[in-house]
C-alpha cells in the first residue's frame, strides 16, 4: 500500500520495515521514514510518555545533551540574536542556555507551552531539539518555522538520522511510540532545497539549516 508522505506529499512510498508494533514506510522522493498515521499515539497517550520526562535546566548531564545542538548553532549567531525554541518540552532548558548566553528567547511547546501567539513572530534562529521525530506533518510545520527567518536566519534541529535499512530494524530510536517521522541526510538535503536554505551537519544527529 502507497501512502502520501507527510513531508513531500508524494505518493511514492513503499513499505520498509515491520517491528511488530508498526509499520514504517519510505519516501522514494525525500527519503523520510514515518508511520503511517493510523499507528500513531492518540494526544492523551503522547502525553503520557511525554510526562515521564524529567529533563530541567539544573541537569548538567540534559545540559550536556542539547549542547550537542547549542554549541554549533552558538557558534554561528551574531551577539543577541533573538530565538525561539520550538517544542521546549516540560523542563525547558535549551532557551535558558541561549539566554545565559545573551540570547533572547520565546519557547513554544504544543503541550506544555501552548501560547501559538509566538509563532506570529519572526525570530534570528530557531531550536528544535528531538522535535522534529515527533512531528505529524513535518512538511507544512518545518516550513512554518521557515517563514519565521529572515535572510541568513538558523533553523537549529537535533534528531537522530536514518542510515540504511539493516541499522534501522535494530535502531532503539523507532521503539519509543511517540516518534513517527525519521530523517536522513538525504531528507535534510531535499528538505533545505525545497525551503530556499542550506544545510551543514556539524555534530552528530544535528542539522542546521540557513535561509538564503
Amino acid at each position: 500500500m502507497m501512502l502520501t508522505c507527510p513531508l513531500c506529499a508524494s505518493t511514492d512510498t513503499g513499505h520498509f520495515h515491520r517491528d511488530g508494533r508498526r509499520d514504517y514506510h519510505r519516501c522514494r522522493r525525500c527519503a523520510l521514514v514515518f508511520v503511517p498515521p493510523d499507528q500513531r499515539l492518540g494526544p492523551i497517550e503522547e502525553k503520557a510518555v511525554y510526562d515521564q520526562h524529567q529533563n530541567a535546566p539544573d541537569d548538567p548531564g540534559y545540559r550536556r545533551f542539547l549542547s550537542r545542538l547549542f554549541d554549533p548553532l552558538r557558534e554561528r549567531l551574531p551577539p543577541g540574536a533573538r530565538g525561539l525554541d520550538f517544542g521546549a518540552g516540560p523542563g525547558p532548558t535549551l532557551s535558558v542556555m541561549f539566554e545565559e548566553a545573551g540570547h533572547p528567547m520565546a519557547i513554544y511547546d504544543p503541550v506544555y507551552s501552548p501560547d501559538r501567539s509566538v509563532l506570529a513572530g519572526s525570530y534570528d534562529f530557531i531550536s528544535a531539539s528531538e522535535v522534529a521525530e515527533h512531528l505529524f506533518a513535518p512538511g507544512r510545520e518545518l516550513a512554518k518555522l521557515a517563514d519565521m527567518l529572515p535572510s541568513g536566519g538558523w533553523l537549529g534541529l537535533m534528531t537522530k538520522r536514518v542510515t540504511d535499512q539493516a541499522a534501522f530494524t535494530r535502531w532503539h530510536y523507532i521503539l519509543d511510540p511517540t516518534h513517527v517521522v525519521f530523517f536522513s541526510e538525504a531528507t535534510f538535503v531535499w528538505l533545505a532545497g525545497q525551503l530556499g536554505m542550506r544545510v551543514e551537519f556539524p555534530a552528530t544527529d544535528v542539522a542546521l539549516l540557513q535561509k538564503r
